[in-house]
């Protein structure tokens, strides 16, 4: 079974996101046992890249700031081995597929399940180029998550009929970013997913404050939020530990 399923198992989940390496990895680990100590039910790492095409500015800027810093995948892979000496909860990565290919796909997804890492996020994949990925992730246990974005419409059922691990609903048009509001009318899109698939959905892109993640945990299985924890991390630097702990708390608390 997918350990996927344990983050949706207690009610809604909250998925926080975090970019490796900003502002060094020694902080991004402080981060992550806070999350998992204060309510987050799965953690994405992202693992910078320096064309992060679907990230808005705050993002962006974490790539710059980690890379600045010398990340490679090497040392996330390395770091990772280290937090899952206490880390359980599920984890997966998310980066862009060319991070992926110069890697090596074989090798990278071997270590990804060596790791402990769950899943696997490429926002830049379109689902017609899957079959590039999917077969190895699947060889080697690491959920291929989907994205299904507000203009996938007359695809949301195929793309969910073939969805492993949780489906990741794109809440807005455009790049990450926090919005004000969020128009999308995402219980329609989860009604689609629902007739295909029992796998959990988990809305992303624009989620900031408890009000709007109490919002879209009334029509998904959970709530995942990056550029607002991500701006934190810029404000605090090497003391954004406890801040994001109190955040994920509060977060976890309104879903």
């Amino acid at each position: 079974m997918s350990k996927i399923k344990e983050a949706f198992a207690h009610g809604k989940a909250f998925i926080p996101f975090v970019t490796c390496g900003d502002p060094d990895l020694e902080t991004t680990g402080k981060i992550v046992r806070e999350m998992a100590a204060n309510g987050a039910d799965l953690i994405e790492l992202g693992i910078p890249f320096s064309d992060p095409t679907a990230e808005g500015p705050v993002i962006q800027g974490a790539n710059i700031r980690a890379l600045a810093g010398g990340v490679t995948t090497d040392k996330i892979f390395a770091f990772v081995e280290e937090l899952r000496k206490d880390v359980s909860i599920p984890m997966v990565f998310m980066t862009y597929a060319n991070v992926v290919y110069s890697y090596g796909a074989e090798k990278f997804i071997s270590t990804c399940q060596r790791i402990g890492i769950d899943g696997l996020i490429l926002p830049d994949l379109p689902f017609e180029e899957k079959e590039e990925f999917l077969p190895l992730c699947r060889q080697y246990g690491v959920d291929l998550i989907s994205l299904i974005a507000p203009t996938s419409a007359d695809r949301i059922a195929m793309i969910a009929k073939d969805a492993d691990g949780f489906i990741y609903i794109v809440s807005s048009l455009g790049v990450t970013g926090v919005r004000t509001q969020i128009t999308t009318d995402i219980s329609a899109i989860v009604k689609v997913i629902r007739e295909n698939t029992d796998i959990p959905c988990a809305v992303g892109f624009g989620i900031s404050t408890p009000e709007q993640a109490a919002k879209m945990s009334q029509y998904a299985d959970g709530v995942i939020v990056g550029s607002a924890i991500v701006r934190q991390i810029a404000e605090h630097g090497r003391d954004s530990a406890a801040p994001v702990g109190e955040y994920t708390k509060k977060m976890k608390a309104a879903i």
